[in-house]
């Protein structure tokens, strides 16, 4: 007999369906899988003998196919027993197909019949909505982010002998309910009113917030450039349904979600400077998303800028422009979401202490020149904003005083989402304008004389590039709505200049030696 479940796998972060075919014939005892199956799908025979005969039933003693449809895709992971371990039960005559019909099952089998968590779940559950598959049967701990689906009935057995009780009408299995995960108690929130002095800075990255821009943050140990980019996700707006359903297949795919339902906060990701490239940007056997991926719709922040392997900063290059990584391999091409926002931070020099007060830099000009050529000027140039955090003085660290708070600073910061969503509501894609390309910018950033002869000017002075040209005109148009003017003013473009010449000043250092 001839049964078919449906079942599915994930291909980047995108959930695809596979029919799950099992025929019993006659012949000699075997069970062969075809259909491209990789070593843990292969592996998944022996563990649904053993499941299935902990939990009363024996596979029939003959030739048993089982085909993994579409037979021209890889398939790779456990989600496979459990579809594998009720077909052969179909097969076998146990089970009524009527009963599997427009249900999609997915889950790693144990030896004693546990259902057990599998990655991926979430995008799985969107492709069966899609596809107009009205029931979804997957592991007790992937049930919330299933859960978050509209329109599919979800259910979560504990074991293998609960499902077939089930699906043979004996007992009852309950639908799985969406509920919000609440936060836990005591949690510590982070407040940008925590840091003292560093207006400019504060400024920076409100701008940095308001437009989607990346941002760089340069001054000497302990000056509070980690402090201000871990700051930085309190000061975005929050995610929209559409933006946390995104997030949360990411972490699905990644195996990191938990046992949470949905993300309801943007990420923010610090990976350490050892990352390698397919940490960084995803990659592997089989592929998982990187940390430019993980931080999509949130923040990634690269502390020691110039400590990280150049070909690893490299790698960046393409998300940060395109907002998605691109894995070509031998036999697959995989696309990850990666719209981030980078920000970095760094010293001036190696020792670090370069303008931070007389005789304290011990850098000649050669080592500060090694230290900043780390960093490419392709990478460099992709960063909106280039800020200055120097150090503290005695006043700004007894002064009690605090600054406006996140709340306070997110407040505005949405409203300037708001009028570039209104700006770009014939764009579905783009919601800020650290997103416009050139025609864009043409559109939206047009100025005066006076300012496009300031741009001239700075374009002369500093060696812009023309892809520099365009982010400041981008930048200059995110200040513009952060006051809630509709033209880009002289002044909007002055400030927007002042964020990108803080590398010019050190390279005049380090040519001339000075100090």
């Amino acid at each position: 007999m001839l049964a078919q479940i449906t079942s599915g796998t994930v291909l980047g972060v995108r959930g695809v369906l596979v029919r799950v075919e099992v025929d019993i014939g006659n012949g000699l005892p075997a069970m062969c899988v075809v259909g491209l199956p990789e070593s843990a799908v292969r592996e998944g025979r022996e563990r649904v003998a053993a499941a299935l005969l902990n939990s009363g039933y024996r596979i029939p003693p003959r030739r048993i196919t089982v085909n993994l449809a579409p037979a021209d895709m890889r398939k790779d992971g456990s989600a496979f027993d459990l579809p594998l371990a009720i077909g052969l039960l179909v097969a076998a005559g146990e089970i009524e197909p009527e009963r599997v019909l427009r249900t999609c099952m997915a889950g790693e089998l144990g030896l004693d019949g546990e259902i057990r968590p599998v990655r991926g779940i979430l995008a799985l559950a969107l492709r069966c909505r899609d596809e107009g598959i009205s029931s979804l049967v997957v592991p007790p701990y992937n049930a919330a982010e299933a859960s978050v689906v509209e329109g599919l009935t979800v259910r979560a057995p504990r074991t293998l002998s609960e499902l077939i009780a089930y699906l043979r009408g004996e007992a009852e299995v309950p639908v799985v309910r969406f509920e919000e995960t609440p936060v836990p108690a005591g949690t510590i929130e982070l407040d940008l009113a925590d840091v003292k002095g560093q207006a400019h800075a504060r400024r920076a990255l409100e701008v940095a917030a308001a437009g989607q821009h990346n941002a760089l943050l340069v001054g000497p140990p302990g000056a509070g450039k980690s402090m201000l980019a871990r700051r930085l996700p309190t000061i975005l707006p929050p995610p929209t349904m559409r933006e946390s359903l995104e997030i949360t297949t990411v972490y699905s795919v990644a195996g990191r979600l938990g046992r949470q339902g949905l993300v309801r906060e943007r990420p923010f990701r610090a990976p350490h400077h050892t990352v390698s490239d397919a940490g960084l940007v995803g990659g592997g056997n089989p592929p998982r998303p990187g940390e430019v991926s993980l931080a999509h719709h949130g923040v990634l922040f690269l502390d020691e800028l110039p400590e990280y392997r150049r070909h690893v900063l490299e790698a960046m290059r393409q998300p940060l422009e395109d907002g998605h990584v691109s894995l070509v391999r031998a036999r697959i091409a995989i696309d990850y979401p990666a719209r981030f926002m980078l920000v970095a931070a760094m010293n001036p020099c190696p020792c670090g202490y370069h303008g931070a007060g007389a005789g304290r830099c011990i850098c000649h000009a050669g080592q500060v020149q090694r230290y900043r050529a780390r960093i490419s000027g392709p990478v460099l140039d992709r960063i909106d904003l280039h800020v200055d955090v120097p150090p503290l003085g005695d006043r700004q660290m007894t002064d009690d005083n605090t600054g406006e708070s996140s709340a306070v600073v997110r407040l505005r910061v949405c409203e300037a989402r708001e009028r570039q969503l209104e700006r770009f509501r014939d764009r579905p894609a783009m919601f800020a304008n650290g997103q416009m390309g050139p025609r864009d910018v043409r559109g939206h950033c047009r100025l005066d004389a006076e300012s496009e002869s300031l741009m001239r000017a700075a374009v002369r002075r500093l060696g812009l590039s023309a892809r520099a040209y365009h982010r400041i005109l981008r930048l200059a148009r995110t200040i513009a709505d952060l006051e809630a003017i509709d033209r880009i003013q002289t002044v909007h473009v002055a400030e927007a200049i002042q964020y990108r010449t803080i590398d010019r000043a050190d390279t005049w250092y380090v040519r001339t030696g000075a100090r």
